[in-house]
């Protein structure tokens, strides 16, 4: 089978995983119309593109914290990648290294950190962290990530209780025994997320930043108040992100809320987006409405179920040849030439 876009990898995750295992990935929150508005959103979008531009000579590479990747384009923290594949995020983290990308681990990997890390030595590598009532806990995956290499930490913000996810409710959804969630094991009992702490704050960042050097990316800021908070409290970047559609429904879809997002940051932490992400060309419009990178969850994880490493490999190549190719017929040979002119916009 030829795999031509990105929904081909969907069919076939959709087709060859067990139920419970799509299921899971699939859900969203209530009657799903948030997951399913991340990606029709997008279709509002309209380009303004400019003609007669020398596009002989394209690049694509840009740089997010000052590395650099190959294209705008990284791998969103999402749990329990054994799943979709039997090396589960020992995969993800080769694939995205293999494609110089950025892989944000999670903190529900089915792989240790060390693992992760040593699947892919030097590739870019960040952590994603939720606060646990238990907080030595979450210092301590705070210290292993920095002593690991890991580059940044990405907080997140939005899941001080999990959202409802019917299907997950109707299937009884449990990791399967012989999986486990391996950075936490000695830390909690069974029932992992009930420990998730819900008294989490704006000062809880400070406290982060008394554990660790590394920048602090915060996940999950859908309005300009809570942008600006992020910048008030020092973080180093923003990644505007609903939770893929799965906490609360009938939120904003991510790349409505970028906008104003971008607006209040002014330019002083870069800005990042996840969410409804299906082709080269919804890249291009995310950067031209001001984000600097994407990251893509459930499409990785179809790769992952196609082929392993080496079919993340071939989505993320196939979302590079779109977004090149979207960039060339837009006018742009340089990521620095997108822009809010190269497209038009309204909510509405």
């Amino acid at each position: 089978m030829t795999m031509v876009c990105l929904s081909d990898f969907e069919a076939y995750a959709k087709k060859y995983l067990p139920k419970i295992a799509w299921d899971y990935f699939a859900a969203g929150a209530d009657d799903c119309n948030t997951r399913d508005e991340n990606i029709l959103a997008y279709k509002r979008i309209r380009f303004q593109p400019r003609m007669l531009r020398d596009v002989s000579v394209m690049d694509i590479r840009t740089k997010i914290l000052g590395t650099e990747i190959s294209f705008p384009v990284g791998i969103a923290p999402t749990g329990f990648h054994q799943l979709a594949w039997p090396d589960g995020e020992k995969s993800t983290a080769r694939a995205a290294k293999a494609m110089n990308s950025c892989y944000i681990a999670s903190t529900y990997s089915t792989c240790t950190l060390e693992e992760i890390s040593a699947a892919a030595p030097g590739g870019l590598q960040w952590f994603q962290l939720y606060i646990h009532r238990n907080r030595a806990a979450s210092q301590r995956l705070v210290q292993r990530a920095e002593a690991l290499g890991f580059q940044a930490l990405v907080l997140t913000a939005d899941l001080p209780y999990t959202g409802k996810r019917r299907d997950d409710i109707r299937n009884g959804f449990r990791l399967p025994p012989h999986m486990k969630l391996k950075n936490l094991e000695g830390d909690f009992e069974v029932c992992k997320m009930s420990l998730l702490d819900p008294s989490v704050t704006w000062n809880d960042i400070y406290w982060l930043q008394s554990l660790t050097h590394l920048p602090i990316i915060i996940k999950g800021i859908l309005t300009k108040e809570d942008a600006e908070l992020a910048v008030r409290h020092g973080v180093q970047g923003i990644i505007v992100s609903n939770h893929g559609g799965r906490q609360l429904d009938e939120g904003p879809a991510t790349i409505d809320a970028l906008v104003e997002v971008v607006e209040a940051v002014q330019g002083r932490v870069e800005v990042y987006l996840d969410g409804g992400i299906r082709k080269g060309s919804d890249v291009l419009k995310a950067l031209a409405l001001g984000a600097k990178c994407v990251f893509i969850g459930r499409p990785a994880l179809w790769g992952l179920a196609y082929k392993g490493e080496e079919g993340l490999q071939d989505v993320l190549r196939i979302l590079q040849d779109e977004f090149r190719l979207s960039m060339a017929l837009a006018g742009c040979a340089r990521v620095s030439e997108i822009g809010r002119h190269l497209v038009q916009f309204s909510k509405l």
